[in-house]
Parts: structure tokens; C-alpha cells; sequence
């Protein structure tokens, strides 16, 4: 098989959560820790940082993998989902895994792990561990898929554990309450490893944390929130700057709302990592967050797509997907408007989300183009027009993503801008029609 039949193999073989949905969630440690154990023990090569959270652990995991590289260790990193490519998930020093690697580990590997019937997340955590060991990278990013407590991720031992933020998702897996998730997320908790809590601005969530803190005898569980490393934002043209309180004043292309509130989690986590004998200068820092797009290749985090000009919009593309994204998307849109620019919105979401936690955001004179993606979680184009209208959000709907965006681009000015979101699915189905 080649490496594209070798994907297709595994689609078809195994449960795959992105696409299925409920159907292919497989909570529980069991199946991974008996893989680990017929691998080798794979993870115990390298040294590990794990990072959870509802929102924001793409971005934080990102910049953690950026500044150590820049920090002149051998870096892996593991994320999840993929945009365009599978290969996007096992990066070490930013560059994807090698399509002759994944071919040949399944078919080696996978004859001896397919009894433990693995979902398609959990052999591709077993993978991304071999293929750190085999290369010898000195510390990799963790980002958990689902959770944390059940997660397949949570069989390894890092030098410090970061928790991003709590908000609303993945509710039928995880809890109805904040103070559930945040259980959930706190099974990555470890005794004696360094805990960063990112947001923290629930009473309940906090005792939640603490009480786990205790009960996984953590006796260093900072609340990054409370201690602000990042004391003043300023908002440039293409990339925002962060004063900080002891390395100076900070430079990320990353230009979304919810930023310097990562930025702020991540800079604690190096200060534990700097305790925990990790050498990062801070001229590697600032390396660290100036570099990360060209080091790590994150995609999708308030992207511009194509810049305006005097023929065509701006184009900007978000993956945020639920209540605590939108929590900042939502008035960063309506900056636009308030802008004087007029704003059309490609829109899209999957039906096991809170629709209507998404949609109290988004700004009433946007023009909007619904559609779904083609996979059986997509919530209905006609059926998302219809929730929309309740909240004074108008427009038609469309029979393709490729429909919505290109009349969206149609319709639009020079001077205005077209957002791409509510889904990965519909922002990576846009961002195919910008590949060579």
C-alpha cells in the first residue's frame, strides 16, 4: 500500500471520532496501555509536555514545541484533528511525519495492535510515540484529544501538565456541567509533576481543580490567570505584542482574542520547564513566539487566507467550533463591522454541538452562507438557516462549501471582509481551494 491507500485502510478499519462522531469514542486507557506495552514502551524514550483544555491547546502546544526548538531541542508534537493532511498530526522539529514511515508501521505494527480493536485516535497516539522514540527527539508536545482522564494520551509521565481553559464541549462524553469537564480534564494531573491552569473564572471549577490538585498529591498547581505574566496587549497590523512581567515584550503572529490569554499560559509552563532544567533563554522565547507559524505550521487560528486588495476581500479563517470560541470570535467579527467594512460569513457546524451557544455570538448584520460538510455529523445547511434565523442571522444556504465561499467572494467588495468558520470541516474544505 502507499501512503494514501494506507489511510483509506485505516478510515475503513477503525472508528474514526472526527467523521463518526459518538459512535467511534473509545474512552479509557486500557487499549492504549496494552499497545504501549506490546511496542515497547515507546513514550518513556522522551520526555513529555501535556496539554489539554477545551479551547486554546492547539495554540499553546504549538508555541510550547516553537520556543523549545528555538531552545535547540529535537522537538516532537503531537495534535489533533488534521486540516488538510494526516501528516499535520506527528511533527518533530515542525516537519510532518514521513509518508514511507506511516505506510510501513501499519503494516508492520498494526497486525500485532489489532486485536485491542483501537479507535483511529488511538493508534495514531501509538504512532506518533514510535516515531518520536525512532527519532529521537528529546521532548515532545502532548495535545490530548478528548478530555483528559480517558484520553489515550494520559498513559505518559510529562515534566509539567497545562490546562488550558474550561468551557462548554463534548458534553455528552465529559459532563453537563463546568465543574464535570473540568474533572475530566483534570485525569491529566500527575503526583509531583507542575500543573498550569490557563483560565480559570468559575469559583466551582477552581475547587474542582484544587480538589483533584490534593487528590493526585500536585502541591504545584498555578492558576496562570491570577499571576499575569502577559500585563499589556497591543494589537498591530500582523501580530500582536504582549508586555510581560519579566522577559520583555513579546511579538506573536497569532491575532486572535483569546491570544493573550494563551500567550499567558504559555509562558508559565516555561517557567516550570525552566525549574524542571529545560535551558530556554529569553532571546529563544521571543524567538519562540515571533517563529511559531514558520516553525510549527499552525493553521487555522484567525488565518487571513488572502489579503485585500484592489480586486478582492480579505479573507480570514477560524476554526473555533463552540460556546468559549466564540466567545472572543464573536466580538472580534463585530470589530470588523464596527470597522465600517461590511462582513459575510461562510458558516457551518456539526449537529453534536451547541448550536445555539454559538450562534447568541455572532454579529446580526453580517450577511451569512450556510452550508455543511460531507460527513454525517454536518448539521443540515437549511436546518442551521433555520436556528440562525432566531437570532436575526439571515442569509441563504448552499449546496457545497465551494457554493457558499465563491459566492460569498462574488458578492463581496475590495473593501470588505469573508470569514470562513463554525467547523474544521468547512474551514479546511476552503483552505484546499487556496493548495497549489
Amino acid at each position: 500500500m502507499n501512503y494514501q491507500e494506507t489511510l483509506n485502510f485505516l478510515y475503513a478499519q477503525l472508528p474514526v471520532f472526527e467523521t463518526q462522531g459518538a459512535h467511534a469514542y473509545k474512552p479509557g486507557l486500557e487499549r492504549c496501555e496494552a499497545m504501549d506495552k506490546t511496542l515497547g514502551h515507546p513514550h518513556r524514550e522522551f520526555r513529555t509536555i501535556h496539554v489539554a483544555g477545551t479551547n486554546g491547546k492547539g495554540s499553546c502546544s504549538h508555541t510550547l514545541a516553537s520556543i523549545l526548538q528555538c531552545a535547540g531541542y529535537k522537538v516532537g508534537l503531537f495534535t489533533s484533528p488534521h486540516l488538510l493532511d494526516f501528516d499535520e498530526r506527528i511533527r518533530v522539529n515542525g516537519t510532518p511525519i514521513d509518508h514511507n514511515y506511516v505506510t510501513d508501521w501499519v503494516e508492520k505494527k498494526y497486525p500485532l495492535l489489532k486485536d485491542e480493536q483501537p479507535s483511529f485516535f488511538e493508534l495514531a497516539t501509538m504512532m506518533a510515540f514510535c516515531y518520536f522514540a525512532e527519532q529521537k527527539v528529546d521532548v515532545a508536545v502532548i495535545e490530548v484529544g478528548l478530555g483528559g482522564r480517558l484520553d489515550s494520551t494520559n498513559i505518559i509521565q510529562p515534566e509539567v501538565s497545562v490546562i488550558t481553559n474550561i468551557s462548554f464541549d463534548h458534553m455528552q462524553f465529559l459532563g453537563d456541567t463546568l465543574p464535570q469537564i473540568a474533572a475530566e480534564k483534570a485525569g491529566i494531573m500527575k503526583a509531583g509533576v507542575p500543573c498550569i491552569i490557563g483560565e480559570c473564572d468559575d469559583d466551582r471549577v477552581r475547587f474542582t481543580f484544587q480538589q483533584n490538585a490534593q487528590l493526585h498529591q500536585i502541591s504545584d498547581l498555578v492558576f496562570a490567570a491570577d499571576n499575569r505574566q502577559v500585563l499589556w496587549v497591543r494589537n498591530m497590523t500582523d501580530h500582536m505584542e504582549y508586555d510581560t512581567l519579566n522577559d520583555g515584550t513579546l511579538q506573536s503572529p497569532l491575532m486572535g482574542a483569546c491570544q493573550p490569554h494563551n500567550a499567558n499560559t504559555v509562558l508559565w509552563a516555561v517557567h516550570k520547564l525552566r525549574e524542571r532544567g529545560f535551558n530556554i533563554s529569553e532571546e529563544q522565547l521571543h524567538d519562540g513566539f515571533r517563529n511559531v507559524l514558520t516553525l510549527t505550521h499552525l493553521r487555522g487560528r484567525w488565518e487571513t487566507l488572502q489579503e485585500a486588495s484592489a480586486t478582492q476581500p480579505q479573507v480570514i479563517c477560524d476554526t473555533g467550533h463552540n460556546e468559549g470560541c466564540f466567545q472572543y470570535l464573536g466580538p472580534q467579527l463585530k470589530k470588523i463591522l464596527a470597522d465600517g467594512k461590511r462582513l459575510h460569513i461562510v458558516f457551518g457546524m456539526v449537529r453534536d454541538k451547541d448550536i445555539s451557544a454559538v450562534l447568541k455570538f455572532l454579529p446580526t448584520d453580517a450577511r451569512y452562507y450556510f452550508c455543511n460538510a460531507d460527513t454525517p455529523r454536518a448539521l443540515p445547511a437549511a436546518e442551521l438557516r433555520d436556528l440562525a434565523n432566531g437570532f436575526q442571522l439571515t442569509g441563504d444556504c448552499y449546496a457545497t462549501i465551494e457554493d457558499a465561499y465563491l459566492t460569498a467572494l462574488t458578492n463581496a467588495t475590495p473593501q470588505d471582509v469573508v470569514f470562513v468558520g463554525g467547523s474544521n470541516f468547512i474551514v479546511c474544505e476552503v483552505m484546499k481551494m487556496f493548495e497549489p
